[in-house]
């Protein structure tokens, strides 16, 4: 990758020497805070931070209990991020700050984003919010008519619709309030393209019946109209973002604003809507292999971005328990993105209570300075591109029945060939195939995986960057099918 200086490292002043552990500021970036803290840096500029959330339910009884400027102070002065994501709605839909909007988890003792934002905004950090946007469990019990309709016509107890009032009712005024109180940089919102589902309400077959003539929501693939409905919900969802987003920059013009795993491999579209940055967060054991593509993916977007790994698996994935990864594992997956030229968070939970464990602060101190290590090299760096893998928007959205991601099997083809790619020490993009007519002719070798509906715009584009010189690899059965006129290929079977 070429080395790019960037702006923001010169302000920041750090040297670095032959080993992680000697990363020595020359002055630290807020030696004098009281006097003169650095200002905080957009999430553009921004290249390592943490990201804590709790999700508050009605359980909680002792919210904040341990969360004081001490402790906050000590771990931002031994970590060192451009950034902090605290909690605020988690999916259960309670907030965890004491709020006029409401609804405040009941065990609230101390009001930890007040305590945060002192000690940020004393060092020049950045503070956003992790707020759950579609699911939200609390409102669709208080008000069962803002919750999605599933296609047997009962209510979602999770999700919330996008096509009612809940954004303008309940989630901006949220979002609105505690940007105000704490001198909010931005917002997080998770519990968002992953977790929206078709949605069968009135107003979706009132919409649907005008756009196609129609009279029934289809249920499934066998049904006229299903690929129609499918993407009537998705730019129902396009709408809900970009009306949030348009309102919160309105009222608050330097609030920043990211939908959790918009335009990643989740959301494999053209970035059009006004947020403004891009983030997504990977779990689970094969993590690397996940980051991989989805750090490839983010760096064909042209948009500022990041990557969150979990500082631990959770019993959901690991038949163990809950185990916390060391350093050395975290700094593995850091690298996966940095490689890439984006930015990485650390995602962990702290106690109940806003405690977190010492040793968890110091594998976060480690990751930060191996991150910082790297940073004049590698942030917002660009590849040099050597073999492409498509990745296919239109066999994903054809295929798979989901409006978006995350998309489990589907996506093997290409984890598959980069992965195996990788292995054999060759540099890897991955191509969105809404992009690749621009971008294909740069690279000598071209990679078509396993899709299954790859549309006529692909296969032109391909067949002309073969015509014009380009090496391409056509995989599969489907694509056999597909190119085999032009092949000269006669196929025998499946």
């Amino acid at each position: 990758m070429p080395m790019r200086t960037v702006s923001s490292i010169t302000r920041r002043q750090f040297v670095i020497s032959s080993t992680a552990s000697a990363v020595a500021f020359t002055a630290a970036p807020w030696a004098a805070a009281a006097q003169a803290p650095r200002a905080r840096l957009r999430r553009s500029e921004s290249y390592f931070g943490l990201h804590f959330d709790l999700h508050p339910n009605e359980d909680d009884t002792v919210l904040g209990r341990d969360v004081n400027a001490e402790m906050v102070g000590s771990l931002l002065d031994a970590v060192r991020p451009d950034y902090v994501q605290y909690d605020a709605k988690g999916h259960p839909g309670w907030l965890g700050w004491p709020s006029q909007v409401g609804p405040s988890a009941p065990g609230i003792v101390n009001d930890s984003l007040a305590i945060w934002r002192r000690a940020t905004a004393a060092r020049g950090v950045s503070l956003y919010i992790h707020f759950s946007g579609v699911w939200d469990f609390e409102a669709c019990k208080r008000h069962p008519e803002w919750a999605r309709v599933g296609p047997d016509g009962k209510r979602d107890t999770r999700q919330t619709s996008t096509f009612g009032p809940y954004v303008d009712e309940l989630m901006l005024p949220q979002l609105r309030e505690a940007a105000s109180k704490y001198d909010l940089d931005g917002v997080w919102v998770d519990g968002e393209c992953w977790a929206t589902n078709p949605d069968y309400s009135p107003a979706v077959e009132a919409a649907f019946r005008a756009a196609t003539g129609l009279e029934r929501l289809p249920q499934g693939p066998h049904e006229p109209g299903w690929l129609q409905f499918l993407e009537l919900n998705r730019e129902q969802f396009r709408r809900y973002v970009r009306h949030y987003t348009d309102e919160l920059h309105r009222t608050h013009p330097r609030f920043q604003v990211a939908s959790n795993w918009l335009y990643s491999t989740f959301v494999p579209e053209d970035p059009t809507l006004p947020v403004d940055f891009l983030s997504g967060d990977f779990l689970g054991n094969a993590s690397i292999s996940t980051s991989r593509v989805d750090a490839r993916y983010f760096a064909q977007t042209g948009k500022s971005w990041d990557l969150m790994a979990w500082g631990f698996q959770d019993a959901g994935s690991n038949k163990i328990g809950t185990v916390h990864k060391p350093a050395l594992q975290l700094q593995q997956e850091a690298a996966v993105v940095l490689a890439q030229g984006g930015g990485f968070q650390v995602y962990y939970n702290p106690s109940r209570a806003g405690w977190f464990e010492r040793s968890h602060v110091d594998v976060m101190r480690r990751v930060g300075a191996f991150c910082r290590e790297r940073q004049q090299a590698s942030h917002q760096s660009q590849t040099v591109p050597q073999i492409g893998v498509v990745l296919s928007k239109e066999s994903l959205y054809a295929s798979t029945g989901k409006l978006f991601g995350s998309w489990g099997p589907a996506m093997d083809p290409v984890r598959g060939w980069v992965d195996a790619l990788i292995a054999l020490q060759y540099s890897v993009d991955v191509l969105p195939d809404w992009k690749l007519a621009r971008i294909v002719h740069d690279y000598p070798l071209t990679v078509l995986p396993e899709w299954t509906a790859v549309g006529d715009a692909v296969k032109k584009t391909l067949l002309d960057y073969a015509a014009g010189g380009g090496l391409l690899v056509v995989s599969g059965a489907a694509n056999a099918a597909l190119f085999a006129a032009e092949a000269g290929l006669r196929l025998q079977g499946d």
